[in-house]
């Protein structure tokens, strides 16, 4: 799978997503790079960190899509991604508790 692809959607690629596209690849490696991933995110400017948001919230987009074609790798990347993106951020983007129908 193009993780890379996935985060950039049609913007250019950002340092960070190396990482995560190492944490995808290999999950075992996350709890390892979940600070230098943090650490990270704190220096870019406000511009970047929401082009960076916006690729977290493609790999979610993404999960929910094709979940049904792989259980296993929709749970990994909605986990990684919802993880950095509550770290980072506090909460997530997109709550899906706010989308429940009532």
């Amino acid at each position: 799978m193009d993780y890379l692809a996935i985060l950039c959607g049609k913007e250019e690629s950002l340092p960070i997503y190396a990482d995560i596209v190492t944490c995808l690849e290999d999950l075992s490696k996350f709890p390892c790079y979940i600070e230098p991933i943090y650490r990270q995110a704190l220096t870019m400017n406000e511009t970047v960190l929401e082009k960076f948001r916006f690729g977290l919230l493609r790999l979610q987009i993404y999960s929910e899509i094709f979940r049904n074609n792989d259980m296993q790798e929709s749970q990994k990347m909605k986990f990684i991604s919802e993880m950095i993106e509550r770290t980072i951020f506090g909460g997530l983007f997109i709550d899906r508790e706010n989308f429940a129908p009532e």
